[in-house]
């Protein structure tokens, strides 16, 4: 079954628009190999290399003579020639080989794929600053499956309402958005699946991409963050339970982001009296991990608004985050999407089908400005209806108002 994904429109387009390489990075399996052959499928004079395989490894190890070679990069041709590396961030010079074939071939368009946050292993030496431009992709979401991947970096405006089938809702908050587990929509696969996954993440990835040691206490720690997913965080609270140091729990923990295992949500303070500033909260890129359905369901939504602002800012759409909001007197809002620095979307998650919208939300909308503030509601049914169109609080369907984002 192979589902078609919003990023293949915006690869195809970059290939066809841009000189600078495309580095596309994500969570193992969420569908990045899959994509970007699917890309190269759409071309002429095409190569894939991956990291992974030993002949390919061996390629790019002798250098960029030796790549020149198996290109074939001296003969004359009509088009220009793509190439793909897979994995490359687990070749510790990687940044150097790019450079040297990227300068080297005006004509050679390169895209290059990572199950670590490139950004992040691309640090030291010479920058390559001006000779990429980033994607991610993140896991299937409502809006992209409900739009059947269809849309595009030139959607610039928000999307309109389209229904998920309840078959497809289910599987995705049962079993996650990575494309394996959601298409076979079995317990079983998933849970054997999920621990696959971890142990490539625990046993490989950690220990073949840093200097870690204490394996089983940063594995500790990653099930604590899955017990706690929107909570507030306490590092010495992990550091006294995991019998470490905060410092130690602070530099484990961008490690699991750096390699797609959780990432954060900070408080927005600007405009808020009495906010809070320092504690962030954390959410799993695999929602389906979390067991609580209420967190679940509220971890869904924070993997979609990470999506919908990664996205538009990768776009060039404007410079989105996400954010929650509370006060000393403990009234909050699950989430905020900022976008250049001005609050824009407020979002509060009820697991229930409420009718009563809480007074925090007026509050906040008031204080912060935002355009649009919702209570989504998990349960209830779909509406077709721009939830858009209001300005006021409004309580809304999560298949609605999901399927309206990327």
């Amino acid at each position: 079954m192979v589902i078609p994904r919003n990023l293949h429109h915006v690869l195809v387009q970059h290939v066809d628009t841009f000189r600078q390489m495309a580095f596309l990075s994500g969570p193992r399996q969420v569908g990045k190999t899959t994509t970007i052959r699917h890309v190269l499928s759409q071309y002429e004079n095409t190569n894939y290399l991956s990291w992974d395989d030993f002949s390919d490894r061996r390629i790019i190890l002798d250098g960029t003579t030796s790549l020149s070679q198996h290109l074939n990069l001296a003969e004359l041709i009509s088009t220009p020639r793509i190439c793909a590396f897979d994995e490359l961030h687990k070749y510790s010079e990687w940044r150097d080989f790019l450079k040297g074939i990227f300068d080297g071939n005006p004509l050679l368009r390169i895209l290059v794929t990572g199950s670590a946050s490139l950004s992040v292993f691309s640090r030291g030496g010479d920058s390559l600053r001006g000779r990429y431009f980033g994607y991610t992709m993140h896991p299937l979401s409502v809006a992209e499956l409900a739009h059947g991947g269809e849309l595009t970096a030139n959607e610039s405006e928000l999307t309109a309402p389209r229904e998920l089938p309840n078959d497809q809702w289910d599987a995705l908050l049962s079993f996650g958005g990575f494309p394996e587990p959601f298409a076979q929509a079995s317990q079983t696969f998933h849970g054997r699946w999920s621990m696959t996954s971890n142990e490539q993440l625990f046993q490989e990835d950690i220990r073949d991409l840093t200097r870690i040691q204490e394996l089983s206490q940063i594995e500790m720690l990653a099930l604590r963050i899955q017990r706690q997913v929107g909570q507030l965080t306490s590092y010495s609270t992990f550091a006294r339970d995991i019998r470490s140091t905060v410092p130690t729990i602070q530099r484990w923990i961008d490690v699991l982001e750096s390699l797609y295992y959780c990432f954060r949500v900070t408080p927005w303070h600007r405009n808020v009296a009495g906010s809070l500033r320092k504690e962030p909260k954390y959410y799993l890129w695999d929602w389906s991990q979390v067991r609580d359905a209420g967190a679940r369901a509220e971890n869904l939504v924070a993997s979609a608004l990470l999506k919908f602002t990664r996205w538009r800012t990768e776009q060039g759409l404007g410079e989105h985050s996400l954010h929650f909001v509370r006060d000393k007197q403990k009234r909050e809002v699950d989430f905020v999407v900022v976008r250049d620095d001005r609050p824009w979307i407020l979002v509060e998650v009820k697991s229930g089908a409420s009718k009563s919208l809480p007074k925090h939300l007026h509050h906040f909308q008031k204080q912060t400005r935002a355009a649009y503030a919702f209570q989504v509601s998990v349960e209830s049914d779909y509406v077709d209806r721009d939830c858009f169109s209001e300005t006021s609080p409004i309580i809304v369907p999560a298949k609605t108002f999901l399927s309206q984002l990327v």
